[in-house]
């Protein structure tokens, strides 16, 4: 089959080549891969694979072959799933790990929801966000997109941080209350934060939070590292906290909740980059260079 691998040679460390087929154990399904997703952690850290590696965890596509235990959708369900080696025609994925896509929704935009989707949502659910205000930095993103409106969606007060004017666009009309550029004018606690970004606007970011008040660790855009002054973290009252996301575990569940908003007209995909993984080079350098705002899916297209 064909398969976007790892070679640290190719523009983004990624090339479109043939591969093995993958060999589904009991508890894992086939799906025949329609599209898939890329994430910007997963493209900036594809070199750090080993050569050959089928890359990538977010697809979408029917099911060929049932889980041989009997567990997970049947032959022929649309599926969205998450797993590793998602970048390919054929794709192996414990059957946990998917989620039967409702006919109101296009395989495209269900491609476009695992990795991102399930941690805004898994995020937003470390805490009761109910008439709490929320930070999203990196809000432009893919996680920050479905981050901005699923903390709507839960009655939150959303302020979404961006890097540029130009980047928070179209926020608002996600459900974003506040659209800000860095922490600017910022000027009340916070009571959750979803850091997208790390570096100096972590350090920065900290002082805006209320006693009680927790950080997500989501991802770390800039690239840069967070210097705390000494005590700084120190605060008189309830504990602030500063936790790390990193939970993969049985993600259909969540994928369906996700699908189930989308379906519902509630949770818009916000793709901002489509085409053919052919064109897998500009996809991953429009990705690194923040030209997309949410989401690249790649259609899984072969030869003519």
């Amino acid at each position: 089959m064909r398969a976007l691998i790892v070679d640290p040679d190719a523009p983004g460390s990624l090339r479109l080549a043939t591969a093995a087929e993958p060999e589904p154990a009991p508890h894992q399904l086939l799906i025949d891969v329609r599209h898939i997703s890329l994430n910007r952690g997963e493209v900036a850290f594809a070199g750090r694979r080993p050569a050959g590696t089928v890359h990538g965890y977010d697809a979408a596509g029917v099911v060929v072959r049932a889980a041989a235990d009997g567990t997970g959708p049947a032959e022929g369900t649309r599926v969205a799933a998450f797993g590793a080696g998602a970048w390919a025609q054929r794709m192996a994925v414990d059957s946990t790990a998917v989620a039967e896509v409702p006919g109101r929704v296009e395989l495209a935009d269900a491609a476009a929801l695992p990795m991102a989707g399930v941690t805004a949502l898994r995020t937003l659910r470390t805490r009761d966000i109910l008439g709490r205000r929320v930070l999203v930095t990196g809000a432009a993103g893919g996680v920050g997109r479905y981050a901005v409106q699923l903390a709507a969606l839960g009655g939150a007060h959303v302020i979404a941080s961006v890097g540029s004017a130009a980047r928070g666009e179209g926020l608002a009309g996600l459900g974003a209350h506040e659209v800000v550029v860095g922490l600017e004018g910022i000027d009340r606690p916070v009571d959750l934060i979803l850091d997208n970004v790390g570096g100096p606007q972590l350090v920065a970011a900290w002082p805006l939070l209320a006693p009680g008040g927790s950080v997500q660790n989501i991802g770390w855009a800039s690239g840069e590292p967070a210097v705390f002054e000494p005590y700084s973290l120190f605060s008189v009252g309830p504990a602030r906290t500063m936790s790390t996301f990193g939970d993969v575990r049985e993600f259909g569940p969540d994928l369906a909740t996700l699908l189930g908003f989308a379906a519902a007209g509630r949770l818009s995909p916000e793709i901002g980059w489509r085409g053919s993984w052919e064109r897998i080079a500009e996809a991953a350098q429009a990705l690194l260079e923040r030209r997309v705002a949410g989401k690249a899916v790649l259609d899984v297209t072969t030869p003519a």
